[in-house]
Order: structure tokens, then sequence, then C-alpha cells
């Protein structure tokens, strides 16, 4: 029966892609709320609990081979309640039932299937399941379907009691990370050397990167990396950026990176391209420009934000979710391509140096489909050669410039992977910050203007002007959840990214009011840190205190580096305090596994490296905007951003008006001001500045920069 055909179920009234991609299935899902579970105590069966998201690959050949099969779907609705839930809409419910999977040892991934108590206990499930017969070893659901029900029937009481069991165990790993009585916590830095150290013993000197396959950006790993600064530690990093720019897992057409690669060479990758990836690899690139001042990881940078404006940004200016991995129910097909397809569109030359270049071979490289994922199978040089030219490097480029944009052009004609189209508030905080991170590295006042507008957009929409709480998601004119910790940790990132890109006093009122009601809202006063979500919710079972910084950076680690970095800039000794109590809240988990949160890591770093703020004053209204219109300040600026300052704020102040509205904020910024009708810079150190110097040259000096 096709979907115009068959009666929609419960799920047609939702805004999540995900669950509308399930709204004709003959299973009769219900969404994650009170309906559901009250339909399961009356009816006194267990939930079927399936989470994943629009562009999950296995999740749609679930949904194909299993959700659409009728027998399937009359064992699921008549033996359980199914309850189906948008992970990215609802990461609350996501975390605790993945936890739960991973204690049982029942693996964890999307989609997950998890079979539930009337009371909402764990107590079976896995990740993806065929339809019938057990496949990939994984039982079939018409397999494990009878076999639930029947010890439901037979064994209800143990089922519950160990369903209780593991909401025991998940309260205790949420209580656990301060460590009572235990010995003095190491140094930041002692804890940063063991990190590089571990690093080092899982590095792929080969192939860039950490462990074998599947190989992930993370790229919270790069981000501590780059600012632990020893040389070990930077060469690690700029080697696996090296590596994803050259392999598949990178759109060298279009910009942008896949989601992960499924081999240890970054070749093949699972293809959907995640907003949360975009944003924080461009923040990666960007540092390592700065540390290395290579030329490719600016442009990589760029490409990435432009794939971004480009794709996923909504008419309303904020930035959708995602891509797909499939078009045309093949996974890939939009990407890849054979010899026949590049030569239709290509001169023979052309042709003969791309194949070349990217690898395009008869036969391919992507599993059985014949196409080739492109990637830099030789150097230019070697693909000269190889493709019988005798250009030089300056003039293949070019040509493989004007191939990529033919190519391009191309592709777009083919069917598109589905746009997940909804804003999710802490995807949008960390891009928004990448931008803004842009407009000052690159100096284009052009990302400056997308953040600003982004900004806007989660300022007055999601965060309701302030008069409201902050909400999870919008889409379609509907705001909707409730805003977990990463939404407000990650906004409140992403704001204070357009004070520094912009010198409007706004925005740093704006990030000090989303970080306040951060701590209303997540603050463990008991045990140190932050929950992952809200107070309030009788299905969260648990508010969960992750520890980890994993495809996305973790929602605590933010949260501390916001807290440290406004405490420090605002001389909040409570907030100061709350930042020492969350480092000891985690110390058990930075001593034992300091790899475990890279991002913490950082935070502790900025802790460690003190205040120092460096501050630009103009005489007039020369200070303000992306790039600012007195000459002499904009020098001054770029001689700021010119060198990587991770641990350093710059501030920006003239005699606008606005000038009043950050000392309401920063009043020890109150005396600095131009000398003599000129540009001048001042270095603080704790709040403390040195003596004013108005060149660029002294600037240089004040920063201990190493003569030019």
């Amino acid at each position: 029966m096709s979907d115009s055909t068959r009666r929609p179920n419960r799920l047609a009234g939702e805004k999540s892609p995900y669950l509308l991609q399930h709204a004709h299935n003959p299973v009769d899902w219900y969404p994650w709320g009170d309906e559901a579970f009250a339909e399961a105590k009356r009816r006194n069966v267990p939930i079927f609990l399936s989470i994943g998201y629009a562009t999950c690959h296995w999740c749609h050949v679930m949904e194909r081979e299993s959700f659409e099969n009728e027998r399937v779907a009359a064992a699921l609705n008549s033996h359980f309640v199914p309850v189906k839930v948008d992970r990215e809409e609802r990461p609350d419910v996501d975390r605790i039932y993945m936890t739960a999977m991973q204690l049982m040892g029942l693996g964890g991934g999307w989609p997950l299937n998890v079979f539930l108590t009337p009371d909402l206990a764990p107590f079976y499930g896995g990740t993806y399941f065929p339809p019938e017969t057990a496949r990939h070893g994984q039982p079939g659901m018409l397999q494990v379907l009878p076999h639930v029900a029947k010890a439901w029937r037979e064994q209800r009481e143990d089922l519950a009691e160990n369903g209780s069991r593991l909401f025991s165990a998940l309260e205790e790993i949420a209580r656990g990370e301060k460590v009572a009585g235990a010995g003095a916590t190491p140094t930041p830095r002692a804890l940063a050397a063991a990190a590089v150290a571990a690093f080092e013993r899982i590095c792929d000197r080969t192939h860039g990167g950490f462990g074998t396959q599947p190989k992930f950006p993370t790229a919270s790993n790069l981000a501590f990396l780059l600012r632990e600064g020893s040389a070990s530690a930077r060469a690690m990093a700029l080697a696996q950026l090296d590596a994803m720019r050259a392999g598949g897992i990178h759109d060298h057409l279009g910009g942008g990176f896949h989601r992960y690669s499924v081999d240890e060479h970054w070749l093949v990758p699972h293809f959907e391209k995640m907003l949360y990836d975009q944003a924080q690899l461009a923040l990666a690139y960007l540092d390592a420009f700065r540390v290395a001042h290579r030329p490719e990881d600016a442009a990589t940078a760029r490409a990435i934000l432009d794939y971004v404006a480009r794709d996923l940004t909504g008419a309303h200016g904020a930035f959708l979710s995602a891509e797909d991995a499939d078009s045309e129910g093949e996974e890939g097909r939009f990407y890849a391509w054979t010899p026949a397809q590049v030569e239709a569109a290509l001169t023979s030359e052309d042709a003969l140096l791309f194949c070349a270049r990217y690898g395009v071979v008869a036969g391919g490289n992507f599993e059985e489909t014949g196409t080739t994922v492109l990637s830099h199978a030789m150097p230019l040089a070697d693909a000269i050669t190889a493709a019988g030219l005798d250009d030089t490097e300056e003039e293949a480029e070019a040509r493989l410039s004007v191939a990529r944009s033919r190519l391009f052009a191309v592709r777009a004609k083919r069917p598109r992977p589905l746009l997940d189209d909804k804003v999710i508030t802490a995807w949008n905080g960390m891009t928004i910050r990448a931008f803004a991170h842009a407009a000052t590295t690159l100096d284009d006042a052009g990302f400056a203007t997308r953040a600003e507008r982004a900004a806007d957009f989660a300022w007055t929409t999601l965060c309701g002007g302030g008069r409201g709480d902050l909400k999870r998601r919008f889409r379609e004119g509907e705001v909707a959840g409730a805003g977990q910790l990463d939404d407000h940790a990650c906004l409140a990132w992403g704001f204070l990214g357009v004070f520094e890109a912009t010198a409007e006093p706004i925005w740093l009122e704006r990030a000090v009011h989303v970080t306040t009601r951060m701590i209303e809202r997540f603050a463990d006063d008991a045990g140190g840190g932050f929950f992952e979500s809200p107070a309030g919710d009788a299905s969260i079972r648990v508010r969960m205190k992750e520890a980890y910084d994993g495809a996305e950076m973790g929602g605590n680690s933010i949260a501390l580096l916001v807290l440290v970095e406004l405490a420090e800039l605002l001389d909040r000794d409570d907030w100061r305090g709350r930042a020492r109590i969350a480092l000891d809240a985690f110390a058990a988990r930075l001593v034992a596994q300091p790899i475990a949160m890279p991002m913490l890591l950082v935070a502790l770093l900025r802790a460690e490296a003190g205040a120092r703020h460096v501050v630009v004053a103009a005489a007039g209204s020369g200070a303000g905007g992306a790039l600012p219109a007195d000459p002499a300040v904009r020098a001054l600026v770029r001689r700021f951003h010119a060198a990587f300052r991770p641990f350093d704020l710059l501030l920006r102040i003239d005699d606008r008006p606005a000038r009043g509205r950050l000392a309401a904020l920063v009043p020890w910024i109150g005396p600095l001001v131009a000398k003599d009708g000129a540009a001048t810079a001042y270095v603080c150190v704790d709040r403390a500045c040195r003596a004013p110097v108005t060149t660029v040259a002294d600037f240089a000096e004040a920063l201990g920069d190493s003569p030019a």
C-alpha cells in the first residue's frame, strides 16, 4: 500500500522530518508523550521505543524493511505500544536509553530500539533489526517481537526489576563524577600532557586521525590538540586535517564534510552531512590557519561555510540541520562518479587530469556500484604526468578549478538528498560561532553578517527575545521542545563570538542572559557541573550529567568554557567558583580518561591561562563593526588576529553610546580611551593594563609576538 492511500498514523501531526518519514507506516506509532505512556499502562504491555534521525542511513533501511512490513507492524501493534523519537529533538530521551543499552552490553547507535516497561524502564533492545531472519549479526524483528512479548507475559516482574536496577545505575552515573576525599587533582597542564600522551598512543601515523576504522572527525580532539601547544599535539591535529581534506569524507565539489569514514583512509564515508560537523570542522580549519598560516586551511574553512550558506541556511537566516546520505534510494548516489560521467562534462584533457587527480576509474571504489568517491588519489604533479600534460601545477590547478565548477553544475541537476530543515538551537550556536570566527580570522565582514542574522533569529525566535525559556527546535513556524544544556551553552558561546566579531555590547548582554538561565536551569549545586536536561519532565526518569565530548562537543565542556571566559571578563567571583566546582565534579573522569573530554581540557587550560584581555580604543566611533571603520583600529585588530591566541579576548571600544552599555558589564574598561586622538591598544592581565601603545609594532611587542 502506498503512502498516498494508507491512513496516516499519529506522527502525521508532528513537525520532525524523521517522525514524518514514519507517518504512513502500518505501525501504529505514537510520539513520545503521555498518550503513549497511558496506553501502555491501560493495556499493560511494553513500549517499543525506536529512536533515530532524519538523515540516518540505517534508520531508512529499517523503516523500509521492517516498519513498512505488514507482519512486523501487526506484531508491534498487537503486543506493544510503538513510540518514535527524533534523537535530535529529544537528546535527553536518547541519552538515557543509549546509556542503558550500553550498560546492558547491547551496543549503541541508530536506529536505537529499546523495549520499556509502561513505567519507562528499559529491559532489552538493540540497534538495527532486519524484518524476519537474522542478518548482519542481528536477529530479525519477527524473531525478537514474539520472544519479548512472551518474556513480558511470563517474567514481567523480573523484567521490571531489571529495569529499575538500570535506572539506579543511571542515577549513580549522573551523581558519580565527584570523588569525595580524592587526592589533589592534577594541574590542567598535567592533565593536558596525559591527554596528549594518550592521543599519541592511538594516533594513526600513516593515515591521520586516531584509531583504525571507522574514522570520525571528532573536532573536539582537534580543538584541544591545537590549543595544548606542543609540537607533537599540533602535528597530530594538522595531519588529521590534511588527511580529511584529501579524503572522500570531504566533498571536493560542494564543500563541507560527510559524517564519518567507514575505512581508515578517510576515503568512503557515510554520506550524510550534519550541520554540527560543518561548524566544528570550520572552527578547526580556521584555528589551523592561525596556527600554521597555510592557505589551504583557510580555503577549506571558507568552502565549508560557503556550503552552509548555500545549502544549509533557511530564508529566516538560521541554519538547517542536515542533508541525507541517500538519494534515489541509494546511499552516496548524489556524490559518486564514473569516468563516462566525467568525460561527458569536460574536455578530454581536463577529464584525464580530473580522473587522475580524484581517482575516478572504471569499476570505482564505492562498494558494488561501479562509481568513485572523489579524493586526492595522487599528488597533482603525478596527475599531470598521468594525464599526459605538460602544464605547470598552477596551470593544472586552474584547469581543475574549472572542472570542479562544471561537475558541480552537473551534479546539481541530480535528485538531491533529503534536506532536514529543522533548526536546532545548539547546532546554530556552534555555527554562529564558526561564522563569527571566520569573520575575524579571514577579515571578511560577510561572515559576520551571516552570524548576526542567525543570532538575531535565535534570540528573537528561539529565546523569545529573552522573555521566555530557550527552546530546542524551530520548524515551519513552530518553536518547540525544552532547551537542553547544550542549547544554552552553545548559544551563549555563539553570542560571545558575535560580540568579538562586531564589538556590539548587545551580544555580550545576550550571552550573559543565556548563561544566567543556564545556571538557573541546569546547575547541579550538590554535585557540581550541569545536568544535561532541565527539571520538570516526568518522562525523564534520570537527569543525566554527561562527561564526554563525542560527535558534538559536550554540553558540560562548552558550559564550563563559557563560564570561565565570562567570569574573567566580567570579574564574576560567583561564576569562577562554579567553574572550580565543575572541575572538582569531573576530576575522576579527567584523571582516569582525559581524552574523553578534550573540550573540558580546553576550558581548564583557558582557566589556568588567566584573564588576558586586549582592548583597542578608538576616538570617535571607528571601532565597531566586523571591519572597523578607523584604519588604525583595523590595523591593530588585524595584528591581534594574525596569530593564534585561543585564550585571549579582544574588546573594541570607542565613543559611541554603546560604550556605556559595555562599561555597565565590564566596568574596568572605563579608563581605557584613545590617547591623543589615536587608536590605542591595551594588553590587560587580570584587568591590570600595561602601558598603552599606538603602533602596530609596539602592539605586537606588547602581545609577546616574535619579531616578523
